[in-house]
Order: structure tokens, then sequence, then C-alpha cells
């Protein structure tokens, strides 16, 4: 049993130690993007764990070198994986470190859909005060969806075109 905790132990050591780069996957950080920059961080841990690029059990960087690798301080690191923390998306252990959470996938993908949801309730609010009626307003966003998948297509031609060569 012994044997086992210490294979472990050298196990996290090592996973600890590769090099990461979750930097500049979530990146970039800055101040004159909108929003706090650990509202930045957070963002960016969400849509990277969401979309799978970060899966559940991957060891992220210390606040020391994350907040040296977005050139940010600690404090915000912190307060960044804090909220993650606090949602799920990811836990700590002491004297180990920080992981994305076995479901972080799904914590992070069900906060985005509330996110989203809580963006649509605002848009149909403002389209109602702009006068528009209910009908007026599911039309204009049929409008909006059929224009956003015919970008996405476009994007992908020259992807899948590429890919066929």
């Amino acid at each position: 049993m012994r044997c086992l905790a210490q294979l472990y132990m050298l196990y996290i050591y090592t996973r600890m130690n590769e090099p990461r780069e979750i930097a500049v996957q979530i990146g970039p950080i800055s101040p004159a993007a909108p929003g706090a920059l650990y509202q930045q961080i957070v963002t960016g841990f969400k849509r990277e764990i969401g979309e799978g690029r970060l899966a559940g059990g991957i060891a992220l960087p210390s606040f020391r070198l994350l907040a040296e690798q977005l050139l940010v301080s600690i404090i915000t690191v912190r307060r960044a994986y804090e909220e993650l923390e606090r949602e799920g998306i990811i836990y700590r252990r002491q004297g180990l470190g920080t992981f994305v959470a076995a479901d972080g996938r799904e914590r992070s993908r069900e906060a985005k859909k509330k996110h989203a949801e809580t963006m649509i309730r605002s848009a149909i609010q403002e389209a109602r005060e702009a006068g528009l009626s209910p009908r007026q307003v599911r039309e204009f966003i049929q409008k909006v969806i059929t224009e956003t998948v015919s970008e996405e297509k476009a994007c992908e031609a020259p992807t899948q075109s590429k890919s066929a060569v």
C-alpha cells in the first residue's frame, strides 16, 4: 500500500511539473478587454473546460505561475480560482494543487447555458422595449440564428476543403 501511495505521489509530482501552456489557451487577458481581469480568466477557463480542451483531473498552474504567465497579480488569479471552485468547476487539494473537477465540463457548460439564457432574456426585453411585438421578436431571433449558422458554415468550409486535400 505504501508503494502505491509513493507511485501516486510521484505521478502527481510529475504531472504538476509538466510544462503547461494553459495561459496561452485561456488568454489573452488584458485590462483593455471588457470585464475585470479575474472574470476574463474565469471565462477563459470555462470556455476551455466546457469545450473539453481541459479535461477532468488535469492539474492547473499554481496561483503564482499563472499570474506570471498572464502578467497579472496573484490576487487576481486567486479570485478567479475561488469563483471557479465555488461553481464546482475546479477543486483544490492542500499540498497537491488545483485540478479540473471530474464533472467540470458539465458544470462549465451549465453555467454558460444559464448565462446565455440571461442574455437572451435581456435581449428579448430590449426588443420589447423597442416596440417589437412577440411575433416580431421571434422573427428577429430566427433571423439572427439563421445568419449565425450561415456564418459558422462559411467559416467551416475552408477548413473542410483543406482537410480533403
